[in-house]
């Protein structure tokens, strides 16, 4: 992680100096690679509450304008890579207008004149800034202004920091801005940052990093001596292990044997995901610990396959973004031969001569164990310790409540904050100020890949989607794998809105719906990295992305890839639904959609209208009902039993493919009434009406067109849909769409209020 990196770079240990009260106190919010309003959605709340009640302003610096920006009271949209040039602006622009805190400087911090001569050189000015970032100047200007002014400043950032060949280098940019004001640790003003896990402070803790040791500690040689004598363990690691990205090569190389993938899908995820899956192919040992029978990783041929519990079948804890320690109770069972991966580890331990090691019966016994690794020889000089429960018992682990690390024995109070009073972690208990390389993105775009291809999650959707992507709510809001491109770029390249485009890199390709939209930045595309080839045909984003990573954290730069697009045609599209999972045609473009009852593909194709019928009646019911107009390029079927639809084919050009969201409704019907039936294969609901559209509240279920009528209703406001429909009254995820809705139709109305007045 470029956050750990830079953490350990500037502060002697990975410590968040803040905590998530910050956010409620702050009057200034700085949100930089951080698209919280899809991502972090409760958190992003809480922001919106400080805005809305103390007045807070929010700031969004991010290449694309995503629904976080919706919000913002300025909206800064760099170029690719140049993170670090803005906040050494920031830097050079503090100490230009008697901004710094000089006593906190001098007190507890060292390299700060290295670190303001490296950002003068790069960005000695808000123009040069601007020129650096791709800004206007004044914009420039109004940042400096109101990061200088304020007092109470959070700056959060997320995944578009980290995944970067320069992330640990933009962290330490952004970190450098806070100690030199003394912004750090306080109630308000702090560096934040927003993981990309749920878990994964928590996995940091357990020093499941190449570049760590157990209990935040590191590889140093007193480090490396403590938890040897600690777990009494004479052959204990010496040095730091290989970073994902390397360790995939390695195998490649052939210079690593064997793997144990626990609860990741490395096949899918990592950048250069098809030479990954190439190199999984290589090793004479390749064990997969999952909780689903299939995904790209299992599929890649592991030579062992162990049954691992999931999240609400598992018992232990977690630890959020702020250090808060939370236990997770299991609320299911576990099924069939499945275990916890604790269990699954000691009994290959105990396999393997290591059983007086691993000798643990529950997840409190380990905890115990890791509590007290945390306080050993510890006295303060460590920054992660929850010493106090290493005698905890099995009743009080079973009823533990949330708790904010450290919490070390004899703590009365627990510890919210780090640093506002100096004690870094450094050999010297200093900070230090690094001094960032100038912004350079590894690969420079070209006349053969003109465009840089930016990666990220969707609102909805988690990872690689063996779990989220089984959710018939959570699926429908974006069904279909997509890429999003600038309508001027869109124009250059021939590329239409809703159609089809061919995207490459050197590194792979796709071919993915398209989607026009001007919030995305010039020059730049964006493709969601879930899809996989379990879920779609050829939608595999983590194929495309370089292997190119940072020098300290390992993380790869992937939201910069160079790239190309271009039109890809189909003459065809449509979807099926079915009772049982189908062998579909070959040759055809498809993503699989999560639909209750059954099973479900959307899909695009090139080959003769007449192969669909003759597929479908293969395996069809008597009961079958067809409508076909080959002349016009239409086919539409669908087979019954019991009263409900048992398989469902719809085939036609763009324009008239039928309404998904209208047939998907009636599919998860057990009965259909006669009505329905007869207007079935119209691809209109039984009024002859329009479904509720592609749904925007996944809370609740409430589709887009059913807002849309509730803003022509006079739902003027998000408050006012939440009232009526409940949409945005949960998690908050959709309320820049409803406002989004609600402008556009504003916008809409104009010209009947136009000729109304006339």
């Amino acid at each position: 992680s470029s956050t750990v990196a830079g953490h350990r770079r500037a502060f002697g240990a990975d410590t968040v100096p803040g905590c998530y009260e910050d956010l409620d106190e702050a009057d200034l919010l700085v949100l930089v690679g951080s698209n919280a309003a899809w991502c972090h959605p409760v958190l992003y709340q809480r922001m919106l509450a400080n805005k809305q009640k103390r007045g807070a302003r929010m700031i969004v610096i991010d290449p694309r304008r995503t629904d976080t920006a919706t919000d913002a009271d300025l909206f800064l949209g760099v170029r690719p890579g140049t993170d670090s040039a803005l906040f050494c602006g920031l830097l050079v622009h503090l100490a230009d207008n008697g901004a710094l805190d000089a006593t906190y400087i001098e007190a507890h911090t060292s390299g700060f004149d290295e670190a303001l001569t490296r950002a003068r050189s790069m960005a000695g000015s808000a123009a040069a800034t601007a020129l650096a970032t791709g800004l206007a100047e004044a914009d420039v200007a109004a940042f400096f202004a109101m990061f200088r002014d304020t007092a109470r400043v959070v700056t959060l950032y997320s995944q578009g920091v980290n995944q970067s060949a320069q992330g640990t280098d933009k962290v330490n940019a952004i970190l450098n801005c806070h100690l030199a004001t003394a912004r750090i640790g306080k109630m308000g003003a702090s560096p934040f940052s927003l993981t990309g896990q749920p878990n994964a402070m928590g996995g940091r803790e357990v020093g499941g990093l190449a570049n760590q040791l157990a209990a935040h500690m590191g590889f140093t040689p007193p480090e490396i001596d403590r938890v040897r004598r600690f777990w009494k363990a004479p052959r204990i690691a010496t040095h730091e292990g290989l970073k994902a990205v390397q360790m995939f090569e390695a195998i490649g190389r052939g210079e690593i044997k064997a793997l144990w993938v626990m609860g990741t899908n490395p096949a899918v995820s990592l950048p250069n995901a098809d030479a990954a899956r190439e190199a999984l192919k290589k090793l004479e040992l390749f064990v997969v610990s999952e909780n689903v029978q299939s995904n790209d990783t299992v599929e890649a041929g592991p030579h062992v396959l162990l049954p691992a519990l999931a999240w609400g079948e598992k018992s232990g804890t977690v630890t959020n973004s702020e250090r808060r320690i939370s236990r997770q109770r299991a609320f299911l069972a576990a099924p069939g031969e499945a275990r916890p991966d604790w269990w699954i580890l000691g009994e290959v331990a105990k396999r393997l001569g290591f059983g007086h090691a691993f000798n643990f019966n529950s997840a409190a016994e380990i905890f115990r164990e890791h509590a007290a690794l945390s306080a050993f020889e510890n006295n303060g000089g460590r920054d992660f310790d929850i010493g106090a429960f290493q005698s905890i018992s099995d009743d009080a682990f079973d009823a533990l409540d949330p708790a904010l690390w450290p919490i070390r024995p004899g703590d009365s109070e627990p510890q919210q904050r780090f640093f506002a009073d100096g004690g870094f972690y450094g050999s010297d208990r200093k900070a230090h100020f690094a001094a960032p390389d100038i912004p350079a993105l590894r690969i420079e775009t070209h006349a053969g890949r003109p465009l840089r291809l930016n990666t990220g999650r969707i609102r909805d959707q988690w990872h690689t989607m063996t779990r989220s992507g089984m959710s018939p709510r959570l699926g429908s809001h974006l069904a279909e794998p997509f890429v999003e491109i600038h309508p001027d770029d869109a124009t250059k390249f021939g590329i239409t809105d809703d159609s089809f485009a061919r995207l490459v890199t050197d590194y792979g390709e796709c071919i993915l719906k398209v989607a026009v939209n001007a919030r995305q930045q010039r020059g730049m595309l964006f493709a969601p990295i879930h899809w996989s080839q379990a879920t779609a045909s050829n939608a595999r984003v983590g194929a495309l992305i370089s292997p190119h990573t940072d020098p300290f954290s390992g993380q790869p730069e992937s939201k910069a890839t160079p790239a190309s697009i271009a039109p890809y045609e189909y003459v065809f599209r449509g979807f099926v639904l079915s009772r049982v999972q189908l062998a579909l045609p070959g040759h055809l473009w498809w993503a699989r959609a999560a639909v209750s009852g059954g099973y479900a593909y959307l899909f695009a194709d090139n080959a003769d209208l007449l192969r669909w019928p003759s597929w479908l009646q293969s395996f069809a019911g008597e009961d079958l009902a067809e409508y076909r107009d080959f002349g016009g390029g239409v086919y539409r079927a669908a087979s019954f039993a019991q009263g409900r639809i048992e398989t469902c084919l719809f085939v036609g050009p763009a324009h008239d493919a039928g309404d998904w969201e209208v047939v998907k409704n009636l599919f998860a019907a057990d009965q259909l009434r006669d009505d329905e039936r007869r207007m079935l294969l119209s691809g209109k609901a039984a009024d002859g009406l329009a479904g509720a559209g592609p749904i925007v509240c996944a809370c609740f279920g409430v589709g887009r067109t059913t807002i849309c009528n509730a803003v022509a209703a006079g739902a003027n406001t998000a408050a006012e849909i939440g009232a009526r429909l409940k949409a945005g009254t949960n998690c908050g995820s959709c309320l820049p769409e409803l406002k989004r809705l609600i402008a556009q139709a504003d916008v809409s109305s104009v010209p009947q209020q136009l000729a109304a007045a006339h």
